[in-house]
Order: structure tokens, then sequence, then C-alpha cells
């Protein structure tokens, strides 16, 4: 790891160099130096010589921590871990690159959007354009094998995700934390509910989104809660 005055470098498996601004590089610099996240990139280059086929990118790992500035931050959606098909995955939560088919998942997140605003349904399943409006797209787990789910959840062990959790909790006030999922909903014993208002709903996905996140009305209530503290609301993609 190399580092200067305005960000950090961390090279990845090839040398090439994945920048953080030095906002963001507050919840994740003494993460990387750590003993535990050694032997997880150690682990995950010996898989990859292995050719397991790993989603996202490395370049695309830490996508959402470069994304969102650390002062602009409102929201947080909180996943379990990668889409593990073949091009979707880019290291934001439910999003893939605008050339990719819309998920299921996201569709539904689509079907929920339009019930409470009245939107049209976007062309794409890109959700960039929420990360430049303050929203944090997170994946608990960064990594997963190709078309195994959950795949990685030991290798993770979620000690890195937890700490920028807390972080966030720690460092910001008035944030909305949108968890999708059990695996996400977990997470609420790391965020302090007198700062922050959080909104658990199960997964998105065709098995379980009839059974409670369908009108749960949780996209106007994070507008709703962040209009009373003076902030942007999100806006349409």
């Amino acid at each position: 790891m190399t580092w200067n005055f305005e960000k950090i470098v961390f090279l990845d498996e090839e040398n090439n160099m994945i920048d953080f601004p030095a906002d963001r590089s507050l919840l994740v610099w003494d993460e990387f130096e750590k003993p535990y996240f050694q032997s997880l990139v150690s682990e995950l280059k010996i898989r990859k010589e292995k050719w397991e086929v790993i989603y996202p990118a490395w370049s695309n790992i830490f996508h959402a921590f470069q994304s969102t500035p650390l002062n602009e931050v409102n929201v947080v959606i909180l996943w379990q871990d990668p889409y593990h098909g073949v091009g979707q995955a880019h290291g934001l939560s439910f999003s893939v690159p605008e050339w990719v088919t819309t998920p299921p998942s996201l569709k539904n997140i689509y079907k929920e959007l339009i019930s409470e605003f009245g939107w049209v349904s976007p062309s794409s399943g890109d959700l960039t354009s929420w990360t430049k409006q303050g929203v944090v797209l997170l994946n608990a787990i960064l990594t997963v094998q190709a078309t195994l789910p959950a795949s990685h959840h030991g290798l993770w062990r979620e000690q890195f995700t937890d700490t920028v959790i807390q972080k966030l909790s720690d460092q910001k006030s008035w944030l909305v934390f949108l968890l999708r999922g059990n695996f996400a909903r977990s997470k609420k014993v790391l965020i302090d509910t007198k700062k922050h208002l959080i909104l658990e709903a199960p997964h998105p996905s065709p098995f379980s989104a009839h059974s409670g996140f369908f009108w749960c009305g949780h996209f106007l209530k994070t507008n709703e809660r962040l209009e009373a503290n003076q902030k942007k609301t999100i806006q349409r993609l």
C-alpha cells in the first residue's frame, strides 16, 4: 500500500491503483493495515490463481466507498453480498452496469418506488446516480464466487464492513439505514438508534418481496426524514 497526502492509493493484484479520496479514506485506511485484511487480500489472490471466478472485478470491490463523498452521506442501503451472475456486480448493492439486464430484485425495488412516488420505471439498472445524491450502496460482504451466493461469507468475516457501518454511525448524524434482508438486518446492532433511523424490510427478491417489502413505504419515509432534517431528498434515477 502506498500513501500520499490527498488520498489512499491501494494496489490491486495486478498493481493497478485504486484511489480513495481523502474524506472516504477516513473510513477504511486503518483497516487496510490490519493483519486480517492482509490475509483476506492474500486469500483472494490465491483463489484467483486457482481459477476461481470472483465478482466484482477487483477495481470495483470498494466502489461503494469511492462513489459517495463522506460529507454528503445521508442514506445507507445495505444488502448481503454482490450479484453472482456474469457482468452484474460492480460494487454497488442492488445496482448493475447500465448495459446489463435489470435483475428481479431490482425490478421489485423499482415496483416499490413506482407505488410510493409514481415514478416511471427506469430503463437501466445502474444506481450510480443515487451515490451522487448521498446514498451509500453497500454490500456487507464485498465479493462472491460466480454462481454461488454468499460463498465468501466466511472469507470476509464482515469485520471490514462492520467497522465502516460503525464509523458511519459514530461520525455522522441523522442518517437513514435501509436494511434489506435478514443478514443486513442483523447489522442494526452496529447503529446508534438515538441518532439514526433504521428501516428494516425483507429482501426484495421474488421469493420474499411479498412478505413485507412491497408496500413498506420506506423510500417515502426516507425522503420525509431527510426533508425533516433540512437535507436534500433522493430524486428519481
